[in-house]
């Protein structure tokens, strides 16, 4: 669910049109609603944190600091995978005490900045971090809290660069091997075992590898306990799939998630489960707009050429992911077939192929929906494109979350 819709023939964020916000503040634009985050948030809770869970929204998904600290507003945490999230979650507002440290390359002066800080647990990828944590944390004279995160060897079905539940990638230990980590884990001074951590992917559209998981995870828990090692939090991850094509199925929301995992969770007593979602609270929240510079037709293709390219948006070159192009305004144009691709100097920039498009004017706005998360967070300014501004809209009022960068800041820092 999202607040973008047609008021007329004019798309708007809420109760604002994004044509207005695109001639106020240029393209390419994001643009997020607050109503939708919230209502987003807000779904996670009530599933939840009823029950005493903690949310911890996924930084990687957007690190913008409005977007952040309007999270940590309404009681979220983070989950970060290096010190720069750390940094961002905090200056934010968000309570360290509620923030998840995972990724398998921490450095050493991440891992004391996270101490120093007294973060919630690290989520540990292999036996050399867990003794890289604990001599860290010796040199600090205090415990690590941590939780090991298992692979459970189960497939997500989902693309392959987001997969990170099977065994052949780098995620993880794996689960037939983590009773004997979890008796080192226990034996180390300067470490505290606190939890376990499994996260098998992103853009998950089933309930069904979530819960395969879990009844692989439970009984390790189980044989934990009986061996003396007693577990207090259970890191389900996160990976929620959002919609992009209106051709596909939709994917379950946090509620059916929660009333299929639960119960079983519930049957191991004493675990505070922890949740990780990112791009289902920010994904559908945000767009991306962009203006048509040319069109160009060929024997073969007919190409509407678009400010915004694969430095912007990466996903479309990178998975191959379709996201929605809707006019900004509606005309009463005949549709053909477009590929809409960027200036980048790539024949891999592209945000859409073959795609059945209103026909399409110079100067007129597109707007990419489903851009909230992995949009500006991929960005880059390769071509020496500055990155796009952000908007935040809430109700009929607006403002900028991020300046457009400049050609100055690309020179920025360089001697």
């Amino acid at each position: 669910m999202h607040y973008f819709s047609y008021k007329g023939n004019e798309l708007h964020a809420e109760g604002v049109s994004l044509e207005a916000l695109a001639r106020e503040y240029g393209t390419p634009l994001y643009v997020y609603s607050k109503g939708t985050i919230i209502r987003h948030i807000n779904a996670y809770k009530e599933a939840f944190c009823g029950s005493g869970g903690v949310l911890c929204f996924a930084l990687k998904a957007n690190p913008n600091g409005a977007i952040l600290k309007l999270l940590a507003q309404e009681g979220a945490g983070a989950d970060i995978v290096s010190g720069g999230e750390l940094f961002r979650a905090l200056k934010a507002g968000i309570s360290p005490a509620r923030i998840v440290y995972a990724g398998v390359g921490k450095t050493a002066d991440e891992i004391a900045y996270a101490l120093r800080k007294k973060i919630l647990m690290f989520n540990v990828e292999s036996g050399e971090e867990l003794e890289m944590i604990n001599e860290v944390a010796g040199g600090l004279r205090t415990k690590a809290p941590v939780a090991l995160r298992v692979n459970p060897d189960v497939d997500p079905r989902t693309h392959p660069y987001i997969s990170t539940g099977l065994k052949k990638y780098k995620f993880g230990m794996p689960i037939e091997d983590a009773l004997e980590f979890y008796r080192k884990a226990a034996k180390m001074e300067h470490i505290q075992v606190r939890g376990i951590h499994q996260h098998i992917g992103s853009q998950l559209t089933e309930v069904a590898p979530f819960r395969d998981s879990l009844k692989k995870v439970l009984p390790l828990i189980e044989r934990l306990r009986a061996s003396g090692i007693g577990l207090t939090h259970l890191d389900i991850g996160g990976g929620l799939g959002i919609r992009y094509n209106k051709e596909e199925k939709d994917p379950p929301v946090p509620e059916e998630l929660a009333g299929d995992l639960l119960p079983l969770i519930k049957r191991v007593p004493g675990l505070t489960v922890v949740v990780e979602p990112g791009r289902s609270i920010i994904g559908n929240a945000g767009v991306l707009l962009t203006k048509c510079l040319y069109r160009k037709k060929t024997g073969e293709k007919n190409f509407v050429i678009v400010d915004a390219g694969m430095n912007d948006l990466l996903r479309p070159s990178l998975y191959g992911s379709f996201h929605e192009i809707l006019p900004a305004r509606k005309n009463r144009r005949a549709c053909q077939a477009a590929d809409v691709v960027g200036p980048i100097c790539e024949s891999g920039d592209f945000l859409a192929k073959d795609r059945q498009l209103q026909a399409v004017r110079q100067g007129e706005i597109l707007c990419v929906m489903g851009a909230g998360a992995y949009g500006h967070s991929m960005s880059s300014n390769y071509n020496s494109r500055p990155r796009a501004a952000e908007v935040m809209v809430d109700g009929k009022k607006h403002r900028l979350i991020r300046k457009r960068e400049t050609y100055r800041d690309l020179v920025k820092g360089e001697l």
